[in-house]
């Protein structure tokens, strides 16, 4: 089930957000040169199962991509999604 809100990247805080009315589900990173490790995905317990997670990496992923760099997925939620949709592949940094 897809949000009604939208992915915010905080680059400040060096994470990408999505305010769920309330509470927020995060995607943190740490930043190499070209490079995005993404290190955790944290969902609210009570929004878990809903798609919030899958929403937040697919943003993060796509401002990513446009942004021209590569990511690390050392998240194993990242991971496993990214495994799933073998399209963002090309993104991962070997």
């Amino acid at each position: 089930m897809k949000s009604d809100c939208t992915v915010v990247h905080n680059a400040a805080e060096r994470r990408y957000e999505l305010d769920l009315k309330g509470d927020r589900a995060v995607l943190e990173y740490v930043e190499l040169p070209g490079v995005l490790v993404l290190t955790h995905t944290g969902v609210p317990k009570r929004h878990e199962g809903r798609g919030i997670g899958s929403e937040l990496v697919r943003a993060a992923l796509e401002d990513i991509r446009d942004r021209g760099l590569r990511v690390v997925p050392q998240c194993r939620f990242v991971e496993r999604w990214i495994r799933r949709h073998p399209e963002w592949e090309e993104i991962v940094a070997e």
